[in-house]
């Protein structure tokens, strides 16, 4: 008798009612539920780090143009002074392509409106490549709690289903299929959440973004249109800062 009670406490338990065990319970639609839900969250996450890379290396370029750009003397040497991929080089590029289109045109057009035309079209272009992959976080976001619901269903009918077999509601007999069903729950909106966040986030980033595109391709359009009248004042260099003032000498004590 004692040797099975010392056996039987060195043998922990065995839980039946664990995660891979209601999964498995599940049978096919369970990890086909799961299954679903993983890619749809991997590739969640994929997008939301490839699209924080994109807009910081789109804002570093916006930081390295208003350092340099136009303390240049002409678009052209201004462009130069910006990397070949950034996105503020292609609106000057497609600006200066435009202008020089102008004059190849037959039709009587106001190079104004040419001009505003082919710098739009550049800035829909890069808003555009941003905005790839939010309409499948938004279709994630929406989508992924019905998925985790069918898995609901599933479970919670086969707990009705048990019940019915055994004629009594027993908890060995229904803790399985309940705890998939809720586990389903939990995954869908394990996924559905954060893919919300990320589009919400992302999507505001991209508006500061195009904020910040709209605002300099109005600056070169005035510029062009002004033929360099019409120009931002480049902001100050750190060496150009004017030094701080000299400290007061302290004020002689006051004599007893």
């Amino acid at each position: 008798m004692l040797i099975e009670i010392l056996a039987a406490a060195a043998t922990p338990p065995q839980n039946a009612f664990g995660f891979v065990e209601a999964m498995q319970q599940g049978g096919v639609i369970a990890w086909s539920v799961l299954a679903i839900l993983t890619i749809m969250s991997v590739s969640s996450f994929y997008i939301l780090f490839s699209k924080l890379f994109e807009q910081n290396k789109i804002m570093k370029q916006g930081d390295a143009m208003r350092s340099t750009f136009w303390r240049a003397g002409t678009l052209k040497e201004g462009a130069a002074k910006l990397d070949k991929n950034s996105a503020y080089r292609q609106i000057v590029d497609d600006a200066i392509k435009a202008d020089a289109d102008h004059a190849k045109l037959t039709d009587p057009v106001e190079a104004h409106d040419w001009l505003h035309g082919s710098i739009e079209r550049s800035q829909d272009l890069i808003k555009s490549k941003l905005a790839t992959g939010l309409p499948w976080l938004a279709t994630v976001g929406a989508t992924s709690p019905f998925i985790g619901l069918f898995g609901t269903v599933i479970g919670i009918y086969r707990a009705l289903i048990k019940i019915g077999i055994a004629g009594q509601a027993s908890i060995d007999a229904v803790a399985g299929p309940v705890g998939e069903a809720l586990i389903m729950t939990a995954l869908g909106l394990g996924v559905a959440v954060p893919a919300v966040l990320a589009y919400n986030w992302l999507q505001g980033r991209n508006k500061r973004i195009a904020e910040q595109l709209a605002a300099f391709s109005n600056d070169v359009l005035g510029y062009m249109a002004s033929d360099g009248g019409v120009k931002p004042i480049a902001p100050a260099s750190a060496a150009a800062k004017p030094a701080a003032p000299a400290a007061k000498p302290a004020a002689p004590a006051a004599k007893r």
